[in-house]
């Protein structure tokens, strides 16, 4: 091999110094990439007809998961163009007062305080959908918003949106359940909305799952649809209201697949079990949701929560992740209890049950509460912590929202509003609401525990 005819410098010529950049991050399927996959599959199809089908496929693919793509184009961007948000120096910060474990924070009684609460407007939250913006779908008085929980013999701490999203840099935190674990996500990602930067969130929507993605803390926060936590014929998202509705009991793994390398999971399961005493649950070996036995409502409970339970004792490193199980979120359809015998169901109720004398009585199925309380107080190789929220939910009649909500996507009609006995929506809450107080117990809880070991720096895509 001949020499290098390369000549180096003079001596008396300076070499400049190499110039250190900070690497680009690269992200799997960026701008460019896509764009030169692009044009070799044009390339490559020009010659032969099999590759021809073969780019057809993949282009298919490619428009329908074109938010998948997207997504990590923009975040791909957001690394070249924006930095992080700054570190919030949390060990400057006086500790947060969280109250001491013997504190029982679901006995209490509920505070008017227009000062401290809501934690923010309806219409500064553009995130929120119609079903619980209550006062832009024409609710005359907005009271049930300046309430505040104040538990007997202590305080709940103050949610700091900040400190929050410092907890939850570089990690996911997912509610998986029903309509009502939707109703606290919304309320979540308002919450946090007033720290984060105009422009760099984002909402994506794939199949079950809805992602917020708060990009400058490279965090989500998640909904994933499961109204049994097993899978059932209730389990499309956009279409289920099914009569006869199926479940089966012993799997989980069609949900519980997306559920791997979550940092904080929240679960609940109640509204749905409560249209019928016995439960339709379809035969371990059959093909076809027609095959299907009934059981009595508390045996498919347990069933559920004994594979629930085994699926995250199993696949759940408690190193990493962080259970929360809510419990009973109220049905307001009998005013008799609440001492209105002539109202109908919650509408037109202003005001919470002030009367703290006795607990309501709103025929809860308590056989399902406790079953989730001994399930998780046994949970011991991977602990669960229980959010009860059930009896401060229970005096709040005035919270719902009624007939300022939706039926199958669309607002309400006048001729419906004037029938509230078939059309109030009394299950669901308006927002800001009672949901801000259930994760600020949330909040509590999780700071409570010692923050979770660090995950792997990536974002999660939604489930194909």
């Amino acid at each position: 091999m001949p020499p290098s005819t390369t000549t180096p410098p003079p001596p008396s010529t300076p070499v400049p110094a190499p110039v250190t950049t900070k690497p680009r991050p690269r992200h799997p399927l960026g701008l460019d990439t896509l764009a030169s996959y692009a044009r070799s599959l044009f390339a490559a199809g020009r010659r032969s007809p099999v590759t021809t089908l073969v780019c057809a496929i993949v282009l298919l693919a490619l428009v329908m998961y074109g938010e998948d793509a997207r997504t990590i184009a923009e975040l791909s961007i957001d690394d070249y163009l924006y930095p992080d948000a700054d570190i919030y120096n949390v060990s400057g910060l006086p500790p947060i007062a969280l109250p001491p474990p013997t504190c029982d924070l679901a006995q209490g009684r509920w505070v008017f305080d227009n000062a401290s609460v809501p934690l923010y407007r309806e219409k500064e939250c553009t995130t929120l959908t119609k079903q619980v913006t209550c006062l832009a779908n024409g609710r005359p008085d907005d009271t049930w918003q300046y309430w505040r929980w104040q538990p007997n013999n202590c305080s709940l701490p103050t949610f700091d949106a900040r400190r929050f999203m410092e907890r939850m840099r570089g990690k996911r935190l997912m509610f998986v359940g029903d309509s009502l674990n939707r109703n606290q996500w919304e309320s979540l990602v308002c919450m946090v909305q007033s720290v984060l930067s105009k422009g760099r969130t984002k909402i994506v929507k794939r199949g079950s799952l809805i992602v917020f993605h708060a990009k400058e803390y490279r965090a989500t926060l998640e909904f994933y649809w499961a109204p049994f936590l097993v899978e059932s014929n209730s389990d499309n998202p956009n279409f289920h209201t099914i009569v006869h509705r199926i479940i089966r009991p012993e799997r989980i793994e069609g949900h519980a697949q997306y559920w791997r390398g979550v940092d904080y999971l929240i679960f609940n399961t109640y509204i749905w079990w409560m249209n019928t005493a016995d439960m339709k649950v379809r035969r371990p070996d059959s093909r076809y949701w027609s095959e299907h036995d009934e059981v009595p409502r508390i045996e498919a409970y347990e069933r559920v929560l004994k594979t629930w339970a085994t699926w995250l004792n199993e696949n759940i490193d408690p190193a990493r992740t962080s259970l929360f199980f809510m419990t009973i979120s109220p049905l307001h359809t009998s005013p008799d209890k609440w001492g209105n015998p002539n109202g109908i169901k919650c509408a037109k109720e202003t005001l919470p049950v002030l009367n703290y004398t006795q607990p309501l009585d709103l025929n809860h199925d308590m056989r399902l509460y406790d079953l989730v309380a001994n399930t998780a107080k046994s949970m011991k190789k991977v602990p669960v912590t229980l959010i009860d929220i059930t009896r401060m939910s229970d005096y709040r009649k005035d919270a719902h929202t009624s007939i300022y909500s939706i039926r199958q996507g669309y607002l309400l009609t006048p001729k419906q509003k004037a029938d509230p006995e078939k059309f109030a929506d009394c299950i669901h809450w308006c927002l800001p609401g009672v949901p801000d107080v259930w994760n600020q117990v949330l909040y509590t809880r999780i700071f409570s525990k010692s923050p979770p070991s660090p995950p792997t720096p990536t974002l999660p895509l939604p489930p194909q």
